[in-house]
């Protein structure tokens, strides 16, 4: 397609496009992986069969990040690899995305949430959490960032007006 060459033979005024594709890479390792190892293999088969970038299941630690894209250049996966982040807006995401998504939540964000009486005051630390994120990650020069809004814009356009 990029080409401008398409299956249909019958195309007429065929153009180029500008298609890419993006893929999921997972910094705490995708659950179904035995280990490591095997998840990177399948990571690099992925970028060998064409992918053009790796976004990233959301993380709140950004060492392992870091780490993820260390680990990935070590394997020769040089595609741009976006950061995925989420804004924590309840007491129940403290319990449900670690079960869910297979993620840690640090122990000092960890213990900050504890402290909330309310989902607003979660919501308030979970902001300025990825505000800092967001910041540290611009800092070192990721190539963009992906945030999981997942029914709170308010929250990622709060975010976006401090980091932008």
């Amino acid at each position: 397609m990029n080409s401008g060459l398409y299956l249909d033979d019958e195309m007429k005024d065929a153009s180029p496009t500008n298609f890419c594709m993006g893929i999921a890479g997972y910094p705490e390792k995708h659950f179904e992986a035995p280990n490591l190892y095997s998840d990177m293999k399948w990571l690099k088969a992925k970028v060998d069969a064409g992918a053009d970038y790796i976004v990233t299941q959301m993380f709140f630690d950004n060492k392992k990040y870091f780490e993820f894209v260390d680990l990935c250049r070590k394997n020769d996966i040089n595609v741009p690899i976006i950061p995925g982040l989420k804004i924590l807006s309840s007491r129940a995401q403290l319990i449900a995305l670690p079960k869910i998504f297979h993620i840690d939540l640090p122990q000092d964000l960890f213990v900050e949430l504890e402290k909330c009486k309310d989902d607003k005051a979660v919501k308030e630390i979970g902001i300025k959490w990825c505000i800092e994120q967001s910041k540290e990650l611009k800092k070192a020069g990721v190539p963009c960032l992906h945030y999981y809004t997942m029914g709170t814009s308010d929250s990622t356009k709060r975010v976006a007006k401090e980091v932008f």
